[in-house]
């Protein structure tokens, strides 16, 4: 059915329930407040149509294209949307809340004031997207793009937000807490989940000494025949009831890669730096090894030489172990508990008493 069929059903005042408008080119409709609830129009061309207060709820859109579509105030509950198109779309104060809009490109779409609240926004494509206002509250945005995106003043309370591009983004304001709480914002999405947690969680000591006594960092690089051993050791600890998280040696030396090594080693137990490879960045370890007081575990596959400066790093300082060499795999996990846990403990276990000790003072009559 095209767009001429779709004028002469509304001119002729009847039902389009049940209608079956799947692929069809209505580009261009006037489909003002009209209720489409049980039309069928997944695949659909809808570009530059007009939708404003559209009853779309729980509609198949799959892979319907919106491009240049005036959607103001339309309802998209419960719709799928998933593989849409909806390019410079206006959906200003559109209700899209428990929307699946995973795949969707919302390119320069308006959104101002929409509302997206248990939204699925997985591999959505909001890039240059206006959002100012919108309600994001437990939406899911897993690698969502909002690169260039507008995103200011936005309820986000509840959102769970992965590997996001936020890159150009401008966020300011958005309101990490429910509507019948005291306001709080901030101007990050990825950090607003953690600040809540601080904020009102009263188990987060609890918690970060829970990770504190679990955490083991274990950082190498990743290629194939090192990401098994990797791989082998996070098992084995977890298995042992440790929390191992593993962090390539990529080859940034960016501040924020650094960063990012000296606060997990921070809040580790202990750390395993397997330095086999030659091309594993020493600068990382540099990093690390001499502010942070925790058990570092250096280990290297036999007949491997350790990068220039690990001897100028490790002599000396209390908190690094004698480099272990292994055979295999295989060797290094038989002799895990031994030749790893138990003196990373044994440090570990000084190194607290060392800090729990008193100050040692002087005074000028001692010299008197």
């Amino acid at each position: 059915m095209d767009l001429t069929s779709l004028s002469e059903l509304l001119l002729n005042g009847m039902s389009l329930s049940g209608v079956n408008f799947e692929h069809s080119n209505l580009g261009g409709a006037n489909l003002k407040g009209v209720d489409l609830r049980n039309v069928r129009l997944a695949g659909a061309g809808l570009s530059g149509s007009h939708l404003d207060n559209a009853n779309l709820s729980k509609v198949d859109l799959r892979t319907t294209i919106f491009n240049y579509a005036e959607l103001n105030e339309a309802f998209l509950c419960d719709a799928i949307l998933a593989g849409s198109k909806l390019q410079y779309a206006i959906l200003r104060k559109a209700k899209l809340n428990k929307a699946s809009l995973e795949g969707a490109d919302h390119v320069n779409a308006d959104l101002f004031e929409a509302d997206l609240s248990h939204a699925c926004l997985v591999d959505t494509d909001l890039s240059g997207a206006l959002l100012k206002g919108a309600n994001l509250s437990f939406s899911t945005l897993v690698r969502t793009k909002l690169k260039g995106a507008i995103i200011t003043g936005c309820r986000i309370y509840g959102i769970l937000a992965w590997d996001l591009d936020l890159d150009d983004a401008d966020q300011k304001d958005l309101i990490i807490t429910p509507e019948d709480q005291s306001l709080v914002t901030v101007d990050n999405v990825e950090v607003a989940q953690i600040l809540y947690l601080f904020l009102h969680d009263e188990n987060i000591p609890k918690l970060l000494d829970t990770i504190a006594g679990k955490a083991v960092l274990i950082l190498g690089r990743f290629t194939p025949d090192r990401k098994a051993i990797l791989d082998a050791l996070r098992k084995e600890l977890r298995d042992k009831g440790y929390l191992p998280i593993l962090f390539d040696f990529k080859k940034s030396t960016t501040r924020d890669f650094t960063e990012t090594i000296r606060i997990l080693a921070g809040m580790s137990l202990f750390v395993i730096a397997d330095i086999s490879n030659p091309r594993s960045s020493p600068l990382e370890l540099q990093a690390t090894v001499p502010e942070c007081k925790v058990p570092f575990v250096p280990i290297i596959q036999k007949n491997e030489e350790p990068f220039s400066m690990f001897k100028d790093l490790s002599t000396g300082r209390k908190g690094v172990l004698d480099l272990l060499d292994y055979d295999s795999c295989d060797d290094l996990i038989r002799v895990l508990d031994k030749a790893i846990i138990e003196p990373a403990l044994k440090v570990y276990a000084e190194l607290l008493r060392e800090k729990a000790s008193e100050l040692k003072r002087r005074h000028t009559i001692d010299y008197m």
